[in-house]
């Protein structure tokens, strides 16, 4: 069980069958291992007593490790129960983001990227002194993570992905020196087309374009010629994390990022992929909502160095890229923003096991004094964002909810299902999106500070995905969002009284089991 998103992929034979051939492989070498394991259990019959003890110093690192305690407990369980079959699948799925390689390519990257953010304490101040509560997300995210509360940049707010879209072309056609983009899910169809058009006009002019997108997650959309058709029209191009047929334990991360870069002094980033569903070209779960922002101005510098972060530290880059001039992707342009009005991209990374999402999402709900809007696809949380979100209901302010009405998977529709009772009972407000699916990731408080981003409600983004987004401060965007969530509430149907009482709080057992191993993948 996987809460990554496959919405009725147009069929891509070569993806697919990639797909069953890797499982086959996956399952294949774990039949060996277990195989090998049952062998030396016969003929040595103290290998049992050692696996134990294994098992046992696992549990150990686990329990002491820095991770929620509902991500913990259900290794700890699995791994006690079933020595041999729990070790296995902690190498898989456990070890996700501490993959000494990896991490140490990121950790290497990180240090030169790091010193190219921008320090700006005298917009961190500035804001202190207009909303203290907000100040401390931005203070978190720029004194310990690097990333840059800017107050000379604009943002523009689309709750419709088609507008976002037609918006991106726009500046695509205006691009003189470099495009770079960055997504989880990218379909070789109409609304890439409408995209590729431009790119390959533009690599003719003698633009430097970049693409880069996740394998998983575009495995069903596209086949194997579908990154050397780039390269043939000139469009630099890489693959996150490609399937394999060996043994891969980085494998459970993936790139989850949306982001669009063009010339340093436009960006994009928000929840939707390159794909047709999106833009309701096709509509396979009714509407399909999302959204999504453009930065404009000094804080696009942040968003350019995210998008440099992966593809920096992608196994392919070369020594080159490593050694690369980055200053020249990053302009210093003489901007006079048309608002006051404070930004701040970020992202998180699951190699450094800093769990970015959940910290801002809970710091925004901690403070928030009238009400919290969120808007999510998957609501799989950990016990302290029940926490935070209940003890905010209890408090008096105004939570909501919003999930989809019509799901794209429906054993984690019920897995979502299953934590609106624990919510609901304290007062949390809980809308499914009757209109169709509901994709956009999305939090606002108070009329003072929200986020746009690719953040899902769920483990899988806020633990173990590369994700990104960007935090407004004082916004006329904040009064945007909070608008297009009111106006999905308004078309949603409030399950809130259903799943208060006791009747909603009793779970099945397939919920139960579900819920234990929701953390683990």
């Amino acid at each position: 069980m996987s809460t990554t998103t496959f919405e009725k992929k147009k069929s891509a034979p070569n993806g697919v069958i990639r797909v069953v051939i890797t499982a086959i492989a996956a399952v294949l070498e774990v039949a060996v291992i277990v195989l090998l394991l049952i062998i030396g259990n016969y003929y040595l019959r103290y290998l049992t007593v050692v696996l134990t003890i294994v098992a046992a110093f696992v549990t150990l690192i686990i329990f002491s490790s820095p991770k929620p305690a509902t991500l913990k407990m259900p290794w700890l369980i699995f791994i006690l129960a079933f020595p041999v079959f729990g070790l296995i699948a902690y190498l898989f799925l456990g070890l996700s983001g501490s993959i000494v390689g990896a991490a140490k390519r990121y950790r290497a990257i990180n240090e030169k990227l790091g010193k190219l953010y921008d320090k700006n304490d005298d917009a961190l101040a500035e804001l202190r002194e207009k909303d203290p509560a907000s100040a401390g997300i931005a203070n978190f995210l720029q004194k310990r993570l690097g990333y840059t509360l800017y107050d000379n940049s604009d943002v523009t707010y689309f709750g419709e992905t088609t507008d976002a879209l037609d918006d991106m072309i726009a500046h695509l056609e205006k691009a003189e020196k470099f495009i770079f983009m960055e997504y989880f899910a990218i379909e070789d169809s109409d609304a890439f087309h409408k995209v590729l058009d431009v790119l390959e006009r533009k690599v003719k002019e003698g633009v430097e374009v970049r693409v880069f997108y996740d394998d998983l997650g575009s495995i069903g959309f596209i086949g194997f010629s579908f990154a050397k058709k780039l390269r043939k029209l000139g469009i630099e191009c890489r693959v996150f994390n490609p399937f394999s047929i060996f043994a891969n334990f980085f494998l459970n991360n993936r790139d989850h990022r949306k982001i669009m870069v063009i010339d340093g002094k436009v960006g994009y980033t928000g929840g939707f992929n390159m794909a047709d569903e999106y833009f309701h070209i096709k509509e396979p779960y009714g509407h399909w909502f999302d959204s999504a922002v453009r930065i404009e101005g000094d804080a696009v510098r942040s968003l350019t160095l995210i998008f440099l972060e992966n593809w920096t530290a992608h196994k392919e880059a070369k020594r080159e890229d490593a050694e690369a001039d980055f200053e020249k992707y990053l302009p210093k342009t003489e901007y006079t923003a048309k608002e006051k009005c404070f930004l701040q991209p970020y992202a998180d990374n699951p190699t450094d096991n800093e769990h970015v999402g959940e910290a801002v999402y809970i710091s925004i709900i901690n403070s928030a004094k009238d009400y919290v809007y969120i808007s999510t696809p998957y609501l799989i949380i950990t016990d302290e964002m029940i926490s935070a979100l209940t003890l905010a209901a209890a408090k008096g302010v105004d939570v909501r909810i919003i999930t989809p009405g019509i799901p794209d998977k429906k054993m984690v529709y019920s897995i979502t299902r299953s934590y609106y009772h624990p919510l609901a009972r304290y007062g949390v407000r809980i809308y499914e999106y009757t209109p169709g699916f509901n994709h956009g990731k999305l939090c606002v408080a108070d009329d003072v500070v929200a986020t746009c981003g690719t953040f899902n409600f769920d483990y899988r983004s806020l633990c173990h995905n590369f994700e990104d987004g960007c935090v407004l401060y004082q916004c006329d965007a904040v009064i945007k969002e909070r608008e297009c969530l009111e106006e999905m509430i308004s078309v949603s149907n409030e399950v809130t009284g259903k799943y208060a009482g006791k009747k909603g709080g009793i779970l099945g057992i397939g919920q139960m089991l579900l819920r234990l191993i929701a953390p683990l993948l």
